[in-house]
């Protein structure tokens, strides 16, 4: 069984990677146009997929990817594009757009369930930094009780995840529509600066490999 000071550690490690007080705007702008209800179906979807990616990895992280013959900078990098074509549609609006030439169109179930999916679920929540980390935490718990322990401690950082995700859905009320036009292209930027940063991460460690 790990330390308490290792267990305190992977706890941090893992908390600071998600980062759930910055996936809260986020989750705002994904589920825009959402009410309470269906928003709430989402936060509780992401953060149970979440969890099992994170968990999956935790448990058998080193061992998926390398048989399927991919390496974690490849896995950055994949992820970082496919972030930056979310943070596209959120700067020029385009999901809005959509919304406006069909009105009356109800968000449906499978809207709901693709949305926690990606880009909630994956890549923001268990992203490439998140299932880095966990992956290079699991070679440090060896055996089975310290493998419990680390998902343990994952499904305590998704809680707390989830938590954040209910209380910015409380926040969405406040800021009105010109507010979260304002804030879903702001939080467009920061994520196609994410997304460049994740893809120059893959591609400085590829070279270095």
């Amino acid at each position: 069984m790990p330390s308490y000071e290792s267990l305190f550690n992977a706890f941090v490690t893992l908390l600071v990677t998600i980062d759930p007080p910055g996936l809260a705007p986020l989750f705002l702008a994904v589920t825009r146009g959402m009410n309470r209800e269906q928003r709430s179906q989402v936060s509780i979807r992401a953060s149970v997929i979440g969890f099992v990616v994170l968990a999956l990895f935790a448990v058998a992280g080193a061992a998926i990817l390398s048989a399927f013959g991919i390496t974690l900078p490849a896995f950055r990098i994949a992820g970082g594009m496919l972030l930056f074509f979310i943070a596209f549609e959120m700067v020029f609006e385009r999901r809005q757009d959509r919304k406006e030439k069909i009105s009356d169109v109800a968000i449906t179930r499978d809207h709901i369930h693709n949305i926690a999916a990606f880009p909630l679920a994956i890549p923001l929540i268990a992203g490439p930094g998140a299932i880095s980390a966990t992956v290079l935490l699991s070679g440090t718990f060896a055996g089975w009780s310290a493998q419990l322990a680390l998902v343990g401690i994952i499904f305590v950082c998704l809680v707390l995840t989830w938590l954040v995700f209910v209380l910015a859905e409380r926040i969405d009320r406040f800021l009105g529509h010109t507010g979260r036009s304002i804030l879903t292209r702001l939080l467009g930027v920061i994520l196609a600066a994410l997304a460049v940063q994740f893809v120059a991460d893959g591609i400085r460690a590829l070279m270095a490999a």
